[in-house]
Parts: structure tokens; sequence; C-alpha cells
């Protein structure tokens, strides 16, 4: 059970208990907006090919020639095969279509119309449906049928440009951060439209276009009004922050990064008098942000020299005594010994059918006085056919029929 001491806490199903959705999504930003829905509670159906050739299966890490990165990624869900390009294949799905509450795909625009299963035939079969479309750059425009991946739309909404040193190359995360943007607002998404039909019998279902460029541009507020207003093209700046100082990356004596903020006047005050440097609270370059972000450079210079005649614990004393913001930059052997986290169980184990269990974060949101049971870690390809087809309606003949037709 996700919980932080196990006291006070009722396990419940999660506020999207009862929906159903069928995630027919490859790789990871769409499908990860379904695994956060089955966090909270949803059945979720994994729909792949009957041959396995979701590509997140054979990225790393792998082991044993099983993909860890799918099982986590995908886990809470049911697993399924179908091909709807077949005759066969599309017939079952329209069949079970209106079982569910929710579709979500992540094909190139046009491709489920070339399939057959347009919108028109999709709402024919099931007008409540709520169909999430989440595409590199959605359902209209020049660049609609362009493939998306991550960092190609990391780079186009401008978020890329704003990491990596100042006189250097932009840089990518070693991570796919666009991916996970997207998938947060595909959860969103689908929240709002379950909470919308959730209000009335008569309204009807919603063909939602999710442009993962739109949604990490998303998360950029400053840069529009400051291109228009101030004329201003933010960049890479290495690890400052342009909007406020100090707020960077320091190392200490022994090698240690760490990651300071002192933005607020109180906090910078109470920086330098741990520091021993309580003239700069009155110095008219250090006095308030505008003056310190004008004279980052000098700043952060100081600052720099200050670490790097100290040792790490001795930092993490005085800046904790101080209550001034700071961490050491973590890895993930940090993260798993560190006692906040510890006591927070942010690492939950996802029972596995190969390895027992296995580690994964935690479910975010908590709800105080509820607790959850962990997911199960994501199915082998069509673990759950004969289950979850017979609880859609298909008789043992039916599904075997199916097989035969290579559609399952």
């Amino acid at each position: 059970m996700q919980t932080e001491h196990g006291v006070g806490n009722k396990t419940v199903a999660g506020a999207l208990a009862g929906v159903r959705i069928l995630d027919m999504a490859t790789v990871v930003a769409a499908p990860f907006g379904a695994t956060l829905c089955a966090d909270q509670g949803a059945d979720v159906i994994k729909l792949e090919l009957p041959n396995g050739g979701d590509a997140l299966r054979g990225l790393q890490p792998i082991k044993d020639g099983k993909p860890l990165w799918w099982k986590t990624a995908n886990r809470g869900k049911r697993g399924i095969t179908l091909d709807v390009r077949v005759k066969e294949g599309r017939t079952a799905f329209l069949r079970m279509l209106p079982q569910f509450d929710v579709l979500v795909e992540n094909f190139r625009t046009g491709t489920m119309d070339r399939w057959g299963l347009d919108a028109a035939t999709l709402f024919a079969a099931h007008p409540r449906l709520i169909i999430l479309r989440l595409t590199g750059f959605g359902q209209s425009g020049p660049y609609k049928a362009r493939p998306g991946y991550a960092r190609i739309f990391e780079a186009m909404s401008g978020f890329t440009n704003l990491t990596g040193p100042v006189d250097g190359s932009p840089l990518h995360s070693n991570f796919p951060i666009g991916d996970a943007v997207a998938g947060l607002f595909g959860a969103f998404s689908i929240a709002a439209e379950i909470a919308r039909l959730r209000s009335g019998p008569h309204e009807m279902g919603a063909e939602i276009d999710l442009s993962a460029t739109e949604a990490l541009f998303r998360f950029l507020d400053p840069l529009p009004v400051e291109y228009e207003q101030l004329q201003q093209v933010r960049g890479h700046a290495g690890n400052s922050a342009g909007y406020t100082a100090p707020s960077d990356m320091y190392r200490s004596e022994d090698g240690v990064y760490i990651s300071l903020v002192a933005s607020s006047d109180a906090i910078f005050a109470r920086l330098c008098r741990c520091i021993n440097r309580p003239e700069w609270i009155t110095d008219p370059r250090f006095s308030s942000n505008p003056a310190r972000v004008e004279n980052m450079a000098a700043l952060d210079a100081e600052l720099r020299g200050w670490f790097e005649c100290h040792p790490y614990e001795a930092i993490r004393e005085r800046l904790e005594s101080a209550g001034v913001p700071f961490s050491k930059v973590y890895t993930i052997e940090d993260i798993v010994e560190d006692p906040h986290f510890r006591a927070r169980a942010a690492i939950i184990r996802l029972p596995d059918r190969d390895y027992g269990s296995l580690p994964a974060p935690c479910i975010v949101p908590r709800v105080i006085g509820r607790s959850v049971e962990p997911p199960r870690s994501g199915p082998d390809v069509g673990e759950h056919n004969d289950e979850v087809y017979e609880e859609l309606g298909f008789s043992r003949e039916e599904i075997l029929s199916l097989r035969r037709a290579g559609a399952v």
C-alpha cells in the first residue's frame, strides 16, 4: 500500500474507478497518460499488435530479454492483442468499443482514417466515446503528418534552447521529458472530459487533439510576452536562471554539486549571514533581485569561491541551519537512500510475474486519508486476451476465430 506511515489511511479503488480505457498507443507519451489514469483506478486495457512490436519493448533497460521500462511504464494495465488493420480485427474493435469510455491513440494524423476507423465511424459505434489523439504536432496545420519524437518537439517548442552552457550547444536531457509532459496533459484531458460526461446523461463524446509540441510550449509562459514586450529571446544560460539570482549550481571542495536558490531578499540575507558576507545585504549590486540579476556574474563568482573552499557536509549544515533552499544533485542511489523519500514510500513495489516485484515511482498525487494498492507491472504481449475478450462478450469460439484470422 502507498502510505507515509500506514496509519489512518483507508484503502480505496481510486478516483477514476469505473472508467475503462482502451490504450492502443505506442512508446511513451500517450501510454504514460493512460498509466496515470490507471494509477487513479481506471481499468486500462493495453492493445498491441499480435507481434508485440511496440518500440518501447526494445528500449533500455532490458534484463534477461525482459523490457523493464515497458513493465514500469505500462503498470496497472491488462494486455490484449488485436490487429485493426485486418477486417476481422476492425470488426471486433468496433464491437467492443462501446464498452470503453476512452480510446487513446498516437498514430500519425490520418492513420486511423486509412484503417477505416475515422472519427465518424468511432462515434457511430459509441457516441459518448472520448478519443485522445496525441501526436507530435496536432491534427491540423502543415506539420500534422510529421512523425513526432520527444527530442523533436522539445527542440521545436523552445524548451531545448533554454538548456546548455552559455557559449555552447543547447542540450537535451537524458530522458524524454517532452513525452512525460505530453502524457500529463493527456491524463488531465481524460479526467476533464470524464468529469464533463459525468455532469449529465446527454453529454456527448469528444475528440481531443493534443499536440505534444504545444503541451511543452504551454509550460513556457514568459517566452512570448518577453519577446513581444521586451524584444528578448531567452536562451541557454548554463545553470543560471535569467530571472532571479542567486540561482545556480555550485561545486563543493570535495566535488559535490549543489543547487541553490536564494531569490527573495529575505532568503538572500540569510545566505549572506550564513557564509559570513553580511555586507552583501546592503551592497547596491546585490540588495534587490533585479540588481542581483544584473550583477549575476560577479555574485556567482564570489559564491563559487566560497563553495569551493568548504566540504559538502559543512555546507549542508550551514545552509540547513540558516533555512536556505538547496539540494545536493541526487542520483537514483541518493533517492533510494534518502530518509524523506523512504518515510513517504516514494518508491513502491510493483508485483511482477518475472521478478516478484519491481521498484517504481509512487502514485502522484496522494490524497490524505486514502491509500491504494500498488499496481502490477506492465503486461506481456496478449497476456490477458482470453480474460478481457470474454469480459467484453466474445465467446471462446469467436476468440479462436480471431486467432485463426491473425487478428489476435
